[in-house]
């Protein structure tokens, strides 16, 4: 499992005194930890679920790394950046352009979705399959124009 991995992983990177990469292991852990306690009752968390975790934290990291390249704190992009890095190599590689587009005309046609009404219903089923592996903006813009043709 995902979880395992990382863990393995921190004991590994906490031998080496890799400093980045300990401390942004312990960061997912903790917030893989979080997931897994949240709710009513403590449960075991799927790879997916652990893989949406570390995507929500890259895509934080590339926020941050903007804020501070627009602010000047070169250096401080540069660590978001790195740290990003680390937590990519967990991730499944994302879709490509052309990826995305045969993904989506496949999921459309085999669920009949035709027009601008079925847009919901067409994400849903889109997002299933895109799993994580691309931004969801990129996703509902190439849906809506698939719909809207």
């Amino acid at each position: 499992m995902l979880a395992e991995q990382l863990q393995t992983d921190l004991t590994v990177a906490m031998k080496a005194r890799d400093e980045l990469t300990t401390s942004v292991l312990r960061l997912a852990i903790a917030g893989v930890k979080q997931a897994r306690v949240s709710g009513s009752e403590s449960r075991d968390l799927d790879d997916d679920e652990v893989s949406a975790i570390l995507a929500r934290e890259v895509k934080r990291r590339e926020e941050s790394a903007a804020a501070f390249a627009d602010a000047g704190r070169s250096d401080r992009a540069e660590r978001e950046l790195a740290e990003r890095d680390v937590l990519a190599r967990y991730l499944p590689a994302p879709l490509t352009d052309e990826e995305l587009t045969e993904l989506v005309d496949r999921v459309l046609t085999a669920g009949g979705f035709t027009g601008p009404g079925d847009m919901g219903s067409a994400m849903k089923a889109v997002t299933t399959e895109v799993g994580g592996r691309r931004d969801g903006k990129a996703v509902s813009q190439l849906v809506r124009a698939r719909l809207s043709v």
